[in-house]
């Protein structure tokens, strides 16, 4: 999300969708919710597990045109991974920058079936109405190099566990190149410990036992069989280096992060270097104590929402996008549209009283200003008049009074 973006919204709200839990980052603090309720202005973001979608790696020419390098992907996938036509899956990709192949673009797919989506999210989404962004988990670790949480180079494998999916994911100088689920979800991995026990006991204790004992101090009966457990977990997890490594032909891993989705006093890190003989540090955001514990891939999705779009892998697989402005809404542009229309029949006789009324008025003021100057009117002409018929009486004397004069002159 841009900063610009970012500001846009008050907060952001992250989503579980294996458990239902919510995450809400306000001011920089992160706290639980219960149940969130819609609103427009929070920022939605949640993540699929590894186990759900399909990854693979694809190359088409670089000859294709920008614009058609979606079609040739979709199309390249269907027939190079077999995916059944009946099935409109998504597709999301990341491109790999390879200088050594000079003819053709590599990418990084990311497939899912729309209806592995829509089952997660049902009953997220009759809360909280839509969600801005659904990532594969691996790609939010990309965000802990553009935030310099990991500032170092070389190649990273992270490990973590999920309550319904263990994942693998390798990162090599900064950028994703392989992420793998493992059968050792914190579920399974409670199956797994009771066939190894030899009798059933309840997950709750189970992790219970995970979240408060140390193996180095706990005198549990169940000491032994939790550390044969994670000698088989951390056994199965060095076949898939050994695997990747010869695969991807990396000479050595230089640092392993690992975590989980629940406290836990066995520090797995220390574990993870005996057994593998690879330096492990803990996957750590600073909401590593029991009283504050919260689920670190909540913690990567607050981070990835906070850096920018240029700082991260952008890959969206959501179906669920926010109503648009009102404006923009059909139904919105209807209203508009209605309101236009009686909007306009209310303005023209509302405009037809107004001029009616203004023509009254200038009309009535005219009359008066008319009766005005008709009395001025008629008041300056008996004036004149009467002047004129003076004037034509004393004009009469003088003709009488000269031709007496003369008269008189000449006798």
């Amino acid at each position: 999300m841009d900063k610009k973006e970012h500001n846009i919204y008050s907060n952001v709200i992250s989503i579980n969708p294996y458990n239902n839990s919510y995450i809400n980052e306000k001011s920089g603090f992160l706290n639980s919710v219960l149940s969130p309720n819609y609103s427009k202005d929070k920022y939605v973001i949640s993540y699929l597990n590894t186990k759900d979608f399909i990854s693979s790696q694809i190359s088409i020419s670089k000859n294709i045109p920008q614009e058609d390098i979606y079609d040739a992907i979709f199309s390249k996938a269907y027939d190079d991974l077999a995916l059944d036509q009946t099935i409109e899956y998504q597709i999301q990709y990341i491109e790999i920058f390879n200088l050594l192949d000079e003819e053709n673009r590599n990418f990084h797919l990311f497939i899912i079936d729309p209806f592995t989506i829509k089952d997660l999210f049902s009953q997220s989404i009759k809360q909280i109405k839509y969600i801005d962004y659904i990532i594969p988990s691996p790609l939010l670790l990309k965000s802990l190099y553009s935030r310099e949480i990991i500032q170092n180079n070389g190649v990273h494998c992270f490990i973590y566990f999920d309550e319904k999916d263990t994942f693998i994911t390798i990162y090599s100088d900064k950028e994703f190149i392989y992420t793998k689920s493992i059968n050792y979800s914190l579920i399974q991995m409670h199956e797994r410990f009771c066939e190894l026990y030899g009798e059933q006991i309840e997950y709750k204790e189970f992790i219970k036992f995970l979240s408060t004992q140390s193996l180095k101090t706990s005198t549990s009966e169940y000491k032994e069989f939790i550390f044969k457990l994670y000698k088989e977990i951390f056994a199965n997890i060095n076949d898939v280096l050994t695997y990747v490594k010869r695969v991807l032909e990396i000479q050595k891993i230089d640092n392993i992060y690992i975590g989980s989705a629940i406290y836990t006093k066995i520090k797995l890190h220390e574990i993870a270097e005996v057994e593998l003989g690879i330096k492990s540090t803990e996957f750590d955001y600073g909401y590593d104590n029991k009283k504050n514990f919260i689920n670190q891939l909540h913690s990567l999705i607050h981070i990835y929402a906070s850096s920018s779009s240029d700082e991260r892998y952008e890959s969206n697989f959501t179906l669920y996008k926010r109503p648009p402005k009102f404006i923009k809404r059909q139904s919105g542009k209807i209203i508009l549209l209605t309101a236009a229309s009686f909007l306009i029949a209310f303005i023209y006789p509302i405009a037809y009283w107004s001029l009616s009324y203004m023509q009254s008025t200038k009309y009535i003021s005219l009359q008066k200003e008319y009766k005005e100057i008709h009395n001025k009117k008629t008041t300056l002409e008996a004036i004149i008049n009467n002047k004129t018929s003076r004037k034509k009486k004393l004009y009469t004397l003088l003709k009488k009074e000269k031709n007496n004069y003369i008269e008189k002159k000449i006798h």
